[in-house]
């Protein structure tokens, strides 16, 4: 059986439209997370978020203490480019089974265990690198760190879409986001204190900083014992038997190609790239600035650690969980209104704060209020990407190109703000960003009025 035949089938044997459920009760809304599929996403946030800055700032710190010079440290900003361009290589983590591991774990199992293994080698390799004396030896395992990580997202963003249901995928993300903002902090702050506490023992910088990568490589295992405990979703091992007969190369065809003919054949496909691209746009425009505005308004760099740093974690770990409270609650089309409209107002609180001067309890206030509403729009926004990617066929290439999609506003349309924001002063600049929301909300009303949730909401109960 071919693939396109089988996605055919996928979609016909999984039964009928269902009667839409009534909105679940505060107590269900807040029961989600302890469900053991959401744990699993958890755990897997927490290992996808450590390795990003063993290959970035924190690796910048290391190579600064042993005496880098800052024109090598900028350079390795480009190690980062596998992040960017995993969307490439997706087709391969759809289609091909990992000798070995796929048998003994499943399809998407396989891959999580295999891309683990191979981010801690990749981790330890680093560990044993000298940034002083072989700047490119480090910069080849920092880019082996950033492409293992990659993949391992890969695999994790399908392993959540086809594992969690519709009424999870939300709290799904909500705790992937938390967990991911945690391993971060371990492994930035975390790495420092455990490079400082070896220190203290007398052991050389050089060894303290080795010992210190390998306790990180340490800490994925977390995520592999995870995927060991896990259980294979429903949808891969479906997808996986009707492919079986194929051959590894008309698999990986038909990944990259199905997952760009398949989203291209529905309904109003462009308008809804179009409403990827600018749902956070909003986000972006502001973000870009957050940090030149604090320093330029008059506030200390540790006014932006403790405050930008500090505060704005816990408010971004609060609002994560309220997107996912928000998203199970209403349906999909209002949580987008909400989640778009009050991550667009946040920016007022900036606005407000120009005009207020130096307060730390206004920093605090402005803050928190862009970080909640920021992380309320991202869980909402993840769980409509989720909602796009039904097809258990190529769900780790499609949910990787609209990931990619959707950072075009972040890094090419948002490059102008600094612009914006020289030629009207601050207080104008964060109103202006509230503006550029308009085009999304545009854009959302008129799928809505379109039947594009609707139709979303159909293909998903069809999968379920």
């Amino acid at each position: 059986m071919t693939a396109p035949d089988a996605a055919s089938d996928i979609s016909a044997d999984n039964g009928s439209h269902e009667a839409d459920a009534p909105a679940p009760t505060w107590r269900e809304s807040i029961a989600v997370y302890l469900q053991p599929r959401v744990l699993v996403v958890l755990f897997l946030g927490f290992s996808s978020g450590l390795p990003l800055a063993l290959s970035g700032s924190t690796l910048q710190i290391w190579m600064r203490e042993l005496g880098v010079d800052l024109g090598t440290i900028g350079l390795f900003a480009l190690v980062g480019t596998p992040y960017t361009l995993k969307f490439l290589w997706a087709p391969l983590v759809d289609a091909l089974h990992v000798p070995l591991f796929t048998a003994a774990f499943g399809r998407r199992r396989g891959w999580l265990v295999f891309a683990q293994l191979l981010l801690i080698a990749a981790i330890i390799l680093l560990a044993l690198t000298d940034p002083a004396r072989a700047p490119f030896m480090v910069a080849l395992a920092a880019l082996l760190v950033a492409a293992t990580s990659s993949t391992q997202d890969i695999v994790v963003d399908a392993f959540r879409v086809e594992s969690l249901p519709e009424s999870e995928q939300a709290a799904g993300m909500a705790a992937y986001v938390a967990a991911y903002r945690i391993g971060m902090l371990i492994s930035t702050a975390g790495t420092l204190v455990v490079v400082s506490a070896f220190e203290s023992r007398g052991l050389p910088r050089a060894s303290s900083w080795m010992w210190g990568y390998v306790v990180m490589a340490a800490l994925v295992l977390i995520g592999t014992v995870t995927a060991l405990l896990a259980t294979e979703p429903a949808q891969s091992k479906t997808a996986e038997a009707a492919t079986a007969a194929d051959t590894a190369m008309t698999r990986v065809i038909h990944a990259a190609i199905g997952a760009f003919s398949e989203f291209l054949s529905r309904k109003d496909a462009l308008a809804a790239l179009a409403f990827v691209v600018l749902f956070k746009f909003t986000d972006a425009f502001s973000g870009t600035m957050t940090a030149p505005f604090v320093i330029d308004l008059g506030f200390s760099k540790v006014d932006y650690a403790a405050i930008v740093k500090g505060v704005g974690l816990a408010a971004t770990l609060a609002g994560g969980f309220a997107g996912g409270f928000v998203a199970r609650r209403y349906s999909l089309a209002t949580s987008l209104w909400i989640g778009g409209a009050v991550q667009a107002l946040a920016n007022l609180s900036f606005s407000w704060l120009a005009i207020i001067g130096v307060n730390q309890w206004a920093l605090a206030l402005a803050i928190s209020a862009e970080n909640f509403t920021s992380a309320v729009g991202t869980v909402i926004f993840v769980a409509y990407l989720s909602a796009l990617c039904q097809n258990p066929l190529h769900t780790a290439t499609q949910y990787a190109l609209l990931t990619a999609l959707a950072a075009v506003g972040r890094t090419y349309l948002s490059s102008g703000a600094g612009y914006v924001a020289k030629a009207t002063g601050w207080p104008l600049f964060f109103a202006i960003c509230v503006l550029v929301a308009i085009p999304s909300l545009i854009l959302l009303g008129w799928l809505q009025r379109r039947g594009h949730f609707d139709a979303l909401q159909t293909r998903i109960s069809a999968n379920a």
